[in-house]
């Protein structure tokens, strides 16, 4: 009789289970309840190799001319070699940028240290490239541009550092003579109309294809001496360094970018 009961109790409780499972079923929502339709992302047709620009970006050198630079110093053409699809670093001339200015963008540029490099350290294949160059005395915020293959230098001034701000997560730098690339997702800052800070700046770095910088929160601008702040400023130039130090000059080639929202 104890056996017969347990039994129906065991009966009873799976069916009650069952009804329990069929109502929460019946309150689920419907899938179609929560699908969005509208509104439908734009179509951006990838480039067709790896590194080529997509549908639409904006290239900024192709290999052709200079037409999209200008000296940063005063705006006159920019007087950097454009030879065999290159762009390279003419000592004396000074730093170029581009002549439109960005707000929130992703960029892609690829450059190569010489084979025959010398130097060490910050004196070895220095250059940068600064996400938000907003005018000549300002220090801007620089992604550094070094050889990072087997040249020991203070981490925070590294390749794939933000300048004096952040060290790289790891060091993805290939030997000198080769061609290596940036990929950066830059979001600008942004300002009250006082000119305080409202959001500070973020970027996301790529070095080679390896992640360097991930959403990294930039305290100001990139400052060789003393500690970074933020001035305001909206919208910027993408402005390429050309360094004092005294080793061989930089190559760029297949620079585009992609204003985001």
């Amino acid at each position: 009789m104890t056996q017969t009961r347990t039994f129906l109790l065991m009966l009873a409780a799976m069916g009650t289970l069952a009804i329990s499972t069929t109502r929460a079923q019946q309150q689920l929502p419907k899938p179609e309840e929560t699908e969005v339709w509208q509104p439908v992302p734009p179509v951006v047709t990838p480039g067709k190799t790896p590194g080529a620009p997509p549908s639409d970006a904006i290239v900024l050198f192709d290999g052709t001319n200079e037409s999209q630079w200008v000296s940063a110093q005063d705006h006159t053409p920019a007087r950097w070699t454009v030879a065999d699809g290159l762009l390279t670093v003419a000592k004396g001339t000074g730093n170029i940028e581009t002549r439109r200015h960005f707000h929130n963008y992703q960029l892609h540029i690829e450059w190569r240290i010489p084979a025959n490099i010398t130097g060490t350290g910050q004196a070895r294949g220095n250059s940068g490239i600064f996400l938000a160059s907003t005018g000549p005395g300002d220090a801007g915020y620089e992604l550094q541009v070094l050889d990072g293959y087997n040249n020991p230098t203070y981490v925070n001034g590294m390749v794939g550092s933000m300048y004096k701000q952040s060290i790289p997560m790891v060091n993805a730098a290939r030997r000198p003579g080769e061609w290596q690339s940036y990929d950066v997702v830059w979001t600008a800052p942004v300002f009250r109309a006082d000119g305080s800070l409202k959001t500070p700046a973020y970027v996301t770095v790529f070095l080679n294809g390896v992640l360097v910088e991930n959403h990294f929160e930039l305290k100001g601008e990139t400052l060789y001496r003393g500690k970074p702040f933020y001035k305001a400023f909206d919208g910027a130039a993408i402005k390429l360094q050309a360094h004092g130090d005294k080793s061989a000059p930089i190559s760029f080639r297949n620079i585009w970018v992609r204003d985001l929202p």
